[in-house]
């Protein structure tokens, strides 16, 4: 680690990363407090079955295909701050809506915008820390964005229990949608797209981390990455492996988060205040999981082994947690664990893509890789849903162990120059299709 990065300010981690982690928070529990709806009275309200369960659960992920390249490529190239701002606006609107639904339909359709509206937040966001943050920092200031989601679980369980308690999953939509606009008022105070143009940047801060930015962009102007176009990396075989092993890991990590808080219900038999408490401790796990992963990752410059860990363990405590399920504090101790592993491996993957493309397509890039592996946020949660329908929910979860030990194994077959090893990075055309 460059020695540098003690000797100046870190206003960077202040005023950058705390609004992008907040817009994404309020995202997060937009697109899962469906979970606890369905096991707080809509499935009855409405007439779904398990599988429609799951099909209106994993659908946004479908309408979430739509701006994740436009995302990353605008906020590139242009403002990721406006992006998200005029984003903001639109998904709120659709949450109140979903509130109002009266039939599946209306679900659907609303389930499949709201995933069109939130599509290009997370590579906007990665982009928007890639324009901040150098190759030695961008593992942990990536695992801080990706904090959202134990923190948006932590508020989503405890609050969306409470209102499920005194009213019903109809305001849950509304309430937490209108929530969605407050957190304009931090983002559009505190973010800058870039360095260049924060007024509040010290002098030395400013100059680092354009200097360091510059050194990263030069070393690769130094290989023949420089030449690829979206177009020309699009057959690449790395490409495909990180988007699979991103579908695979999607699915487990919806399919567990989705499903959740039904599995606390049929595990406990508890009421939905009980529920919401519950289902919170797995995402305290997950916090303590990414902080640790990630900051193990930087200091060692290993970012495959610390990928295949936490997909292991996520697996390992899944499957546990079904073998134990007649022992019930048992089993909601594997629970647990899976929250420990179940996003550790999220900063330390979306490190990879910069390590293997140019600046000038990594956005895009990131919105591709999201974009298709996302696709796994659909899979798993429906996946379950059907299986549950078909056999049990044993057999559910045992699909999401069996995908999360597929992408784990996918890791370990991605190119050396993924470590950050201060070595000469991989040429995208070395990475023969």
């Amino acid at each position: 680690m460059d020695k540098r990065v003690n000797e100046i300010p870190k206003g960077r981690w202040l005023h950058i990363l705390p609004p992008i982690m907040i817009i994404c928070i309020i995202s997060y529990m937009d697109r899962v407090n469906i979970g606890f709806a369905m096991a707080g009275g809509m499935s009855d309200t409405l007439g779904m079955t398990a599988s429609v369960a799951g099909l209106a659960a994993g659908i946004f992920f479908i309408g979430y295909l739509f701006l994740q390249v436009p995302g990353g490529q605008f906020a590139a190239k242009h403002s990721g701050k406006k992006f998200i701002t005029y984003s903001i606006l639109v998904w709120a609107v659709i949450s109140v809506l979903t509130g109002l639904a009266e039939t599946i339909n209306q679900l659907l359709i609303l389930r499949f915008a709201l995933g069109v509206a939130e599509g290009g937040m997370l590579p906007v966001a990665l982009t928007m820390v890639s324009n901040w943050f150098p190759n030695e920092e961008r593992g942990r200031a990536n695992a801080f964005v990706i904090l959202f989601v134990p923190v948006a679980a932590i508020i989503t369980g405890p609050l969306s229990g409470y209102i499920l308690a005194v009213s019903d999953w109809h305001w849950l939509f509304i309430i937490e949608g209108i929530g969605s606009l407050a957190v304009l008022i931090p983002w559009l105070l505190m973010v800058s797209d870039r360095p260049e143009g924060a007024s509040w940047i010290s002098k030395e801060e400013k100059e680092y981390i354009i200097g360091k930015i510059r050194d990263e962009e030069e070393e690769l102007r130094n290989t023949s990455v420089k030449q690829a176009s979206l177009k020309d990396i699009l057959p690449n075989v790395t490409m495909w492996k990180l988007i699979a092993l991103n579908f695979c890991y999607q699915s487990g990590i919806y399919g567990f988060g989705l499903w959740l808080p039904t599995l606390l219900k049929n595990l406990t038999h508890s009421g939905m205040t009980e529920i919401g408490w519950l289902s919170a401790l797995p995402y305290v796990g997950c916090a303590i999981g990414m902080l640790t992963i990630s900051n193990i990752s930087d200091r060692t410059g290993r970012r495959k082994e610390f990928v295949v860990i936490p997909l292991v363990g996520f697996a390992l405590c899944l499957l546990f947690s079904v073998k134990t399920e007649e022992y019930i504090w048992v089993s909601y101790a594997f629970l647990v664990g899976c929250g420990f592993f179940l996003q550790a491996a999220a900063g330390v993957f979306w490190t990879i893509p910069p390590r293997l493309f140019s600046p000038a397509v990594a956005g895009g890039a990131r919105g591709i890789i999201n974009a298709i592996g996302n696709l796994g946020g659909f899979v798993g949660p429906y996946a379950v849903g059907v299986l549950i329908q078909m056999y049990s929910y044993d057999m559910g979860v045992y699909s999401l162990v069996a995908l999360l030990f597929i992408g784990a194994a996918i890791t370990l077959t991605l190119p050396a120059s993924v470590e950050d090893k201060k070595k000469p990075q991989e040429s995208i055309e070395s990475l023969k299709v």
